[in-house]
């Protein structure tokens, strides 16, 4: 295993209410010296969930969310944030409650995915979701998400959807995919 870079100096070099950006001087094994700048967490997160709930042995629900980074709507799968004393598995009920209007019978955790380790240290939980029931939750969208169906066949397809572009979405789904084909749940 390599040795870590040693940290010369680190500093906070903007903050806003979701963000911290903080500059890292690094020192490497070679003696190359880098100024790198990463999205810091904030220190009191509780970590995200992302949920691949099955609405039946094919199908995954999508919903479609306003999603300021893209200035787009946009499908993807129900997620959000681990609240305090919550554990993944109930986090991940509650989103698909709150975003899908669905809750689910079986929860199983897949996953950690990290979302651009580059610049980010954050990390989302990924669970399979089945055995689903309506019940919808308030949770802290500003308008209903609209709820649809993506056949785990036409993963390929979803991918070049003009309103799909979450990466570890996809990825989430393939891996649900190859989870239930091995063993033996899904017949591609």
């Amino acid at each position: 295993m390599r040795e870590k870079p040693t940290v010369l100096g680190r500093e906070v070099v903007a903050k806003s209410r979701l963000f911290t950006v903080e500059e890292l001087q690094l020192r490497f094994a070679n003696g190359v010296e880098r100024t790198y700048e990463r999205l810091a967490n904030r220190g009191n997160g509780y970590g995200a969930v992302m949920v691949v709930a099955l609405a039946d042995a094919e199908h995954a629900l999508l919903v479609e969310e306003y999603c300021a980074g893209t200035d787009d709507y946009q499908l993807s799968l129900p997620k959000g944030l681990i609240e305090p004393g919550e554990d993944v598995l109930a986090a991940a009920n509650r989103e698909l409650k709150e975003e899908a209007g669905f809750g689910a019978r079986q929860l199983e955790f897949l996953t950690e995915l990290s979302l651009s380790p580059g610049y980010m240290s954050q990390r989302i939980q990924v669970v399979l979701a089945r055995d689903l029931y309506e019940e919808h939750l308030p949770g802290d969208e500003p308008e209903p998400m609209r709820v649809d169906r993506v056949n785990l066949r036409e993963l390929s397809s979803l991918a070049q959807h003009p309103q799909f572009s979450e990466g570890r979405a996809l990825a989430a789904l393939y891996l649900a995919r190859d989870v239930l084909t091995q063993r033996g749940e899904f017949v591609l």
